[in-house]
């Protein structure tokens, strides 16, 4: 089944057409329906009569619904309309592909059963698994990385609901200094970072966006209280200049961040790049580049691959982990000597 999303409005856009007994639809009209489409949902109109034909094609194909399609003349013209008037793509069951895809999804999501706050997720499984004769995996074949003992989790739920619904909250929060506060938030957005979760919206006290991490969370309760939209930040590009979840200072600017990597380490960078900017300086050498803002999360990282990494540039962040790295050492070196004298 098509996975494009224009192909879709159009899938819909000429099962419209063909459903509409009242009105003839030939090619031209037909292209001018599937255009309308798409114009609406995407802001683009662009629809070829090659494109049309290719869709009815598929339409009328087993990959897709078997449309019973008539071409009707009417003198030299010609238009279309689905043989039955109560047949329709959006009636008919569901193709051997797209069950398939239908069972990879369900395995997906069942690997979420049984973690706090993920209960619903039993009732949409298991109405999935009846409601399409699927039958349920009585074997784990994958798994995610989870913290079943992560404190806030069970906040998720109900973030999650409040985020979609645009409900006002007021959260009990602790920081890590053990400082309480209460504040109203608007919620925008949840992001998952290593292996926890975060809830960013709007802070009315502060009246600027607000990192919470849900493990510092105490208290939510969902008020009446109007909401305020989300007009301060795109989050689809808000985590494009940093690594993890932490916006630094506006003072501190984007960096190229030189990293050499050794033999041992260096392929796994290339498969699993640290950040989408990456970029390869001096492949021999190990030598790679990244375009970010340096946060707390790119100094833990950097420091993650211990000996196997060294920063070259900039200055600035190379002094930082050195310091890090000698302050580490006065912490193993009493012993090491320790070990020394007593051979």
């Amino acid at each position: 089944m098509p996975t494009n999303k224009n192909a879709i409005i159009r899938y819909q856009a000429l099962d419209r057409c063909f459903s509409d007994f009242l009105h003839r639809y030939y090619m031209e009209d037909l292209i001018e329906a599937c255009a309308e489409a798409l114009y609406q949902y995407t802001g683009y109109d662009s629809v070829s009569r090659r494109t049309v034909f290719d869709d009815i094609t598929f339409m009328e194909s087993e990959q897709g619904w078997s449309i019973p399609l008539e071409r009707l003349k009417d003198g030299k013209k010609i238009y279309y309309r689905y043989k039955y008037r109560d047949f329709s793509i959006n009636k008919q069951e569901l193709t051997a592909n797209e069950l398939a895809q239908l069972r990879t999804t369900i395995l997906t999501i069942s690997r979420y059963r049984g973690l706090p706050s993920h209960e619903w997720l039993e009732d949409v499984i298991s109405n999935l698994e009846y409601r399409f004769h699927l039958k349920p995996s009585s074997e784990n074949i994958i798994s995610f990385e989870q913290n079943q003992g992560l404190r806030g989790i069970e906040h998720l739920a109900t973030l999650i609901d409040a985020a979609t619904n645009k409900q006002t909250l007021i959260i009990g929060y602790c920081s890590f200094d053990e400082q309480e506060h209460t504040w109203i938030i608007y919620p925008y957005y949840l992001k998952q970072y290593n292996n926890r979760w975060f809830l960013f919206g709007l802070n009315e006290s502060f009246n600027s966006i607000s990192n919470l991490p849900l493990d510092r969370i105490e208290i939510i309760k969902v008020t009446e209280l109007p909401f305020k939209e989300n007009q301060y930040v795109d989050f689809d590009t808000y985590f494009d200049d940093i690594i993890g979840v932490t916006k630094p200072d506006v003072s501190i600017p984007l960096e190229t961040i030189t990293l050499k990597f050794d033999q041992r380490r260096f392929p796994y960078i290339l498969s699993k790049p640290i950040h989408p900017s990456q970029k390869i300086v001096d492949e021999s050498n190990g030598i790679i580049e990244i375009q970010v803002r340096p946060n707390k999360e790119l100094e833990a990282l950097v420091l993650s691959f211990g000996p196997q990494v060294e920063v070259l540039s900039p200055a600035s962040l190379r002094n930082l982990i050195s310091n890090k790295i000698a302050e580490n050492l006065k912490k193993y070196f009493p012993v090491q000597l320790d070990r020394t004298e007593t051979y």
